[in-house]
């Protein structure tokens, strides 16, 4: 048998193995699942702390770069930090909850307004082709059922998030000891490192940090004041629910191109239910603050620190959505700048020796 053949039956045999040992790992699932389950929930506040902390850096070298005493600095920005989402949660968590439990009671009466459409557009789509007027039902009832899990897995998650309080009470301790002892952290990780990997491993992050941070720090700015202004303007226009709704589209306004439709949806169908009037109101005011998003603050805040073309910028979004749904849109971006500084930097590294 020659070399070659021998070969062929090693990376055949080196398959097998691979495909084997995953296919013990997902067998084993309820061994090993509960471990990781607990280290998740173990690490959940550090990880949060972590990214907390890589948001607030910046702002406290800026300001000790001005002349002001690195703690006096970090203390400023903590208090600032804190004090204003720990305002906003005392002041919006019972308001939140208050406008998801009025949701919760009025859906009854929500779905029979919706079921009133049903009826009036089946009226109007009987004479179509029974095809047609098959995936119109079909598409109102996938509707139907979307909109009650999205308020049931709402209630759920602000459960959730109270419930684990006392875990998240941990978080901004734990972020004022990594903003002191930053430096101390990044000494401890490069000692930790092995030696070949420092360099590249440094040149990696600084390269990552320089493509992303910026547009994260920036889009969850703006995404805060498309929400908080959304809410505003909801409010004042009458709208029901406007907290809730300005969350939602704060939220999804993370999301590259369509994240502002996503958000104006639920808004637009709440509204419907009141009159078409107000469904004019509602989406005069958000195509207003998506105008203002688009030509002034993310040309102004965020800029174009990704440095990504928008054809790949999409085809990121459909391959998130894809994968992860709602999760994947929103992270798909930032992954799609890893992945680039990651191929750049295995070709100058790698490919080119």
């Amino acid at each position: 048998m020659g070399e070659q053949q021998w070969q062929s039956f090693f990376r055949i045999g080196k398959w097998l193995l691979v495909t084997v040992i995953v296919y013990l790992i997902v067998r084993m699932k309820s061994v090993w699942w509960p471990v990781i389950d607990f280290v998740a929930t173990v690490l959940t506040p550090f990880l949060l702390a972590a990214f907390i902390t890589y948001l607030l850096h910046p702002l406290v070298e800026y300001l000790h770069g001005k002349g002001v005493p690195r703690a006096l600095a970090i203390l400023l920005i903590y208090l600032l930090f804190f004090g204003s989402v720990g305002y906003g949660l005392y002041r919006g968590i019972p308001v939140l909850i208050a406008q998801l439990r009025a949701l919760d009671e009025q859906l009854p009466s929500l779905m029979n307004t919706y079921r009133q459409w049903v009826r009036h557009i089946h009226d109007e789509t009987s004479t179509w082709p029974m095809e047609v007027h098959t995936r119109v039902e079909t598409m109102l009832a996938e509707l139907e059922r979307a909109a009650a899990s999205a308020v049931e897995m709402a209630i759920r998650a602000m459960k959730s998030l109270i419930s684990s309080a006392a875990t998240f009470v941990l978080i901004p301790f734990i972020v004022f000891y990594m903003l002191k002892d930053v430096e101390v952290l990044k000494k401890a990780v490069w000692y930790l490192t092995p030696k070949r990997w420092r360099e590249p491993g440094l040149a990696f992050l600084q390269d990552v940090d320089e493509s992303l941070g910026g547009y994260i720090r920036g889009q969850l700015f703006v995404c805060a004041a498309i929400g908080s202004a959304a809410a505003l303007g909801l409010w004042l226009a009458g709208m029901d629910y406007p907290l809730l709704l300005g969350l939602i589209i704060g939220m999804t306004n993370i999301i590259p191109y369509f994240g502002p439709l996503i958000g104006a949806i639920p808004a637009a169908i709440l509204a419907a239910t009141v009159s078409l009037k107000m469904v004019l109101v509602v989406l005069a005011i958000i195509f207003a603050l998506q105008f203002l998003e688009g030509n002034v603050l993310s040309p102004l805040i965020v800029g174009k620190s990704v440095h990504m073309h928008p054809l790949v910028i999409m085809l990121a979004l459909f391959a998130g959505g894809e994968l992860a749904g709602v999760l994947g849109l929103i992270l798909a971006v930032p992954t799609a700048a890893v992945l680039k500084v990651a191929i750049i930097h295995w070709k100058e590294r790698y490919a080119l020796h």
